[in-house]
């Protein structure tokens, strides 16, 4: 049976979330499913090796590629699901083109949010009401991806990780200026793990102007023969190295969702957004800014968070 899901949501950790829905339905039918993800969702970066994924169908509307954007495009993404020949499409949102486009491309079985009511939507809970409702199917677990042992194990030499050292990601970059705990408070870390454990430190971030600032000041740092940067390294590239650590502390970033996916514990320091896209996972540990009892949008607690309760959380979790 051909199954696509579409989920349309901007980045890589609005993806990650979905995936025990797209996992459930693979054991539900007993096969992969397809999804149609937007260019920003990076999804073929990290779950191209992932069994219960078929095939990614990249949406193709933005500035550089077009293609099935607008009227026009909608009639180019319908030629293009014609050709999968899909059974089923179980469509995460409420946007009435999606509903027509899923029609015209001939799919018999189409599962989608209600339609026109597209706010106060939950992240997680929505999409759980909505697979009990239709199919009447209960969703639990963690989100997984999954990486080939050959990858993780060359990857201990490619990147000379010491697995008798305690290896931590550092999630130091952010999608938002808001996001981005200074770097002082990472030195801060830093300093109090190094003091009891033999470590190395692998600094995740992407190539922005001010995460790269952040990244040059750890680097720069009397830290810096153990601090290993990533920023040259695709998400794909970064996979194995991440499955290789004891352990993950992230801004909220695109390198929490894949660190826990990966299985690996990860503590979140949520400073600015929605505490659950820091504690969805049963392997996320959420820090937040000190003085507050929960954190959203504009809460602006990055020069908040509380480098001791940190390394306490750390220590609890390797010990």
């Amino acid at each position: 049976m051909k199954i696509l899901a579409v989920q349309n949501r901007m980045g890589i950790g609005d993806t990650i979330i979905f995936l025990p829905f797209i996992k459930a339905l693979f054991e539900k039918y007993n096969s992969p499913i397809s999804l149609l993800v937007k260019e920003s969702s990076k999804a073929d970066q990290y779950l191209h090796q992932t069994n219960y994924i078929d095939k990614i169908i990249t949406l193709e509307r933005d500035k550089n590629n077009n293609k099935h954007k607008g009227f026009i495009g909608s009639f180019n993404l319908i030629k293009d699901l014609k050709k999968e020949n899909f059974e089923k499409i179980f469509i995460f949102n409420s946007s009435l083109r999606f509903n027509l486009i899923a029609r015209l491309s001939g799919i018999s079985k189409i599962y989608q949010y209600p339609l026109f009511q597209k706010t106060d939507q939950h992240i997680i809970d929505t999409p759980k009401k909505f697979f009990i409702d239709k199919i009447n199917l209960k969703v639990r677990g963690d989100p997984e991806i999954q990486i080939d042992n050959s990858i993780i194990l060359d990857s201990i030499k490619k990147f000379n990780i010491n697995k008798d050292e305690t290896n931590i990601l550092l999630g130091i970059g952010g999608s938002g200026p808001t996001k981005r705990v200074p770097s002082k408070i990472f030195l801060s870390v830093i300093e109090k793990i190094s003091k009891t454990k033999n470590c190395k430190f692998f600094l995740a971030t992407g190539k922005n102007n001010e995460e790269q600032i952040i990244l040059n000041e750890i680097l720069n740092s009397k830290f810096k023969n153990i601090c290993f940067p990533l920023d040259n390294f695709s998400i794909k590239e970064t996979l194995p190295i991440i499955k290789n650590c004891n352990l993950s502390i992230c801004n909220d970033s695109s390198f929490s969702h894949l660190s826990a996916a990966l299985g690996i514990k990860t503590i979140t320091l949520m400073v600015d957004t929605p505490i659950i896209y820091g504690n969805y996972n049963s392997r996320m540990f959420p820090i937040i800014p000190e003085g507050v009892e929960t954190v959203n949008h504009h809460t602006d607690g990055k020069e908040k968070i509380n480098p001791e309760k940190v390394f306490k959380k750390v220590i609890e979790i390797l010990n």
